[in-house]
Order: C-alpha cells, then structure tokens, then sequence
C-alpha cells in the first residue's frame, strides 16, 4: 500500500476533524537519507493543521493524537513526520 498526501489527509480529516489541514509530501528532498525510499514519495511528511480537539491539550498531546491517527501508516514505513499546529484565531465579537 503507497502511502500518499491524499491518504493521510483523509485519516486526519476524520479521526480529528481538523478547522485547517495541508499535507504536504516532502519526500523528494530526502533522497539518500536514512528512511527514504527510491521512489522519492511516501517517506517523508510535513502536517500544518488545527483542530477543536487540540484545546487545552499541551504540544506533546497535540502530537500524540496526529501520531495515533496515522499509527497504521507509520507501521506501514512512513518514516518522518513533521508536525505544525496552528492555533485557532479567537473570534472577538465586540
């Protein structure tokens, strides 16, 4: 199974119904390090994304959650993952 922006994008769309989600496959600019594969793709992934679940949650939750959603792609060779989490704007209504 090729593991693909678009695959992990889905999983976090549904595991954390995130308000913003970009993934974005780095794997390209890897080559030749440790856990990148020959083809370039699949390896090496950067996240930016925000969620209501995130809410009071400490950095390393924050990341334990996105870990824990993509757990089956990790088993699977995904190799690095970098994680953003971009705060949600609070709304001033005055």
């Amino acid at each position: 199974m090729s593991i693909t922006a678009e695959s992990l994008q889905a999983r976090l769309q549904d595991q954390l119904s995130p308000t913003l989600l970009e993934v974005f496959d780095e794997s390209a600019a890897h080559a030749g390090h440790v856990g990148a594969n020959d083809t370039g793709q699949g390896t090496h992934f950067r996240v930016r994304l925000s969620s209501p679940q995130f809410t009071g949650m400490s950095r390393v939750a924050r990341h334990r959650l996105v870990y824990d959603a993509l757990q089956t792609y990790i088993d699977q060779g995904l190799h690095a993952l970098a994680i953003e989490v971009v705060e949600t704007p609070s709304r001033d209504f005055s």
